[in-house]
């Protein structure tokens, strides 16, 4: 049986970790052991946030719709019940940038919304 020489899988291998461990600091960045150890931690803090910035531009949106809303004399949660009785099925994201964006096509929504709210004894 011939010798295999393992010498190109490992490097190989090796430098694909230092280009993922790309810019981290100090060691982290040169030596095999610990770039690999950094990288994998790395990759475990990325699909973490990912899942994470979801909840977070939600969050933003519904603050953003919020504030919009009271200017009308809304709250947020009477605005989207007063959506759902009109059967508007439009985002937050989108009511959001409306709101920002088409000040005019914002208050129309909210006008609809309005309407389809029961009136306050």
């Amino acid at each position: 049986m011939a010798r295999v020489k393992r010498g190109v899988t490992s490097h190989a291998k090796h430098k694909k970790v230092f280009k993922a461990a790309k810019g981290f600091y100090g060691r982290r960045k040169n030596t095999i052991r610990t770039a690999k150890a950094a990288v994998d931690r790395s990759m475990q803090y990325a699909t973490r946030d990912r899942k994470a910035k979801k909840r977070v531009f939600r969050a933003l949106w519904i603050q953003r719709l919020n504030a919009a809303v009271r200017e009308a004399g809304l709250t947020y949660s009477r605005f989207i019940d007063g959506l759902n009785k009109a059967g508007v099925e439009i985002d937050r994201k989108v009511l959001s940038e409306l709101a920002i964006a088409e000040p005019a096509a914002f208050a129309a929504i909210v006008e609809k919304a309005k309407a389809a709210l029961p009136k306050a004894a």
